[in-house]
């Protein structure tokens, strides 16, 4: 039986395959450590408590996008506001 070999890409390839739009995703197995982040002076720890459901939930979707659980929760909640800020635009507005 003949061997399969994937050609090797380098990450300045998948970069620029990014930059161009392109899906990337293949090139990630999604096993990667996450590493924290830089301490900052204007950054504020907070304790929130999550429902084991909600919890669930939010790590399905930290999975899905390949992103920590911290991240997908700083994301979810920095959409949730701009969408709260562009509804109070659009009522001023009118």
């Amino acid at each position: 039986m003949k061997k399969i070999h994937k050609k090797k890409i380098t990450a300045d390839a998948i970069a620029a395959l990014a930059e161009r739009g392109e899906d990337v995703t293949q090139f990630f197995a999604g096993k990667g450590k996450m590493m924290p982040g830089l301490p900052r002076e204007d950054v504020q720890r907070v304790n929130i408590d999550f429902t084991d459901e909600v919890l669930a939930e939010l790590d399905a979707e930290a999975k899905r996008l390949n992103i920590s659980r911290q991240a997908a929760i700083k994301t979810m909640i920095s959409d949730a506001l701009d969408r709260k800020a562009r509804a109070r635009g659009r009522r001023k507005a009118s």
